[in-house]
């Protein structure tokens, strides 16, 4: 069986890639043909808020990887999505997580599955984004109207899926633990290498930060009185989208600048 995966993977940096990556690993490791055709452009750098795309790491040397999905350039989908309908892949599997790249893999999908054999499946992180824009509903439908089935980690999500596609199958599986970052090591060699005190405990928001992901609410949440006596401190681990200030500020007005470390950057996989 031959797969072909539509979606970010090295050289782009982070938790989809990652993702992606380790499962085409798996399929792999189960006699499949694999190959990931990620983006030559993923975000025009003004829509981007972060400080970079794209890892410094080494490409994966067990998995063909292929930069060729232009996310702004038409031309390019129309091109992308009558080679892989030339390439016949059993599964064109599309990995789906905003609206802003319906267009582009709602066009290679349609492409694709005009070959009459291809079945194109989506993994679904989002059917609709967290911070909403005008035109998420169109988007995403037209998508999900391009593809054969779903896979869902969330129920959810499951049911925003099928509220646009309730003719097709939409399976949930619940996202995975992580196997590819090393081996564990002990809470002492951990406490060391952040040079933490040992005589604390932490609590870890980890992952870049918007506003949606509630880090203020955390933050007041950690000054709460009752936490005032215990020894505990807050790790906040990953790069900030957004401005940075006002937790600063909000860390600073509520009296917790000596138990929350901030680790403001991309956390790469090694550590």
């Amino acid at each position: 069986m031959k797969i072909t995966f539509l979606g970010p993977a090295h050289p782009y940096r982070g938790g989809i890639a990652t993702f992606n990556e380790r499962l085409a690993r798996q399929f792999i490791s189960e006699s499949k043909e694999v190959d990931i055709r990620t983006f030559s452009l993923q975000y025009p750098g003004l829509l981007f808020p972060g400080k970079s795309q794209y890892t410094s790491n080494p490409p994966p040397e067990d998995i063909m990887i292929r930069r060729e999905i232009n996310s702004i350039n038409p031309v390019n989908w129309l091109k992308m999505g009558y080679r892989l309908k030339k390439e016949r892949p059993d599964i064109l599997l599309v990995r789906y997580w905003t609206p802003f790249l319906a267009p582009c893999f709602a066009t290679v999908a349609r492409i694709v599955r005009s070959n009459k054999y291809t079945v194109v499946i989506s993994l679904v992180d989002n059917a609709f984004p967290h911070e909403k824009h005008m035109g998420d509903r169109f988007l995403t439908k037209c998508f999900l109207n391009s593809i054969d089935g779903a896979t869902v980690m969330s129920d959810t999500v499951r049911l925003d899926v099928i509220e646009f596609r309730n003719d097709i199958p939409v399976c949930i599986a619940p996202h995975p633990l992580y196997d590819n970052y090393g081996q564990k090591i002990s809470r002492d060699e951990a406490l060391a290498g952040l040079k933490l005190d040992p005589d604390f405990s932490y609590l870890l928001f980890f992952g870049f930060i918007r506003d949606y992901k509630g880090l203020d609410i955390l933050l007041k949440a950690f000054s709460h009185p009752e936490l005032k006596n215990k020894k505990l401190k807050l790790l906040v681990a990953g790069e900030f989208y957004e401005n940075e200030a006002p937790y600063r500020e909000l860390v600073k007005e509520s009296g917790i600048e000596e138990d929350v470390i901030f680790f403001n950057r991309f956390i790469k996989d090694e550590e």
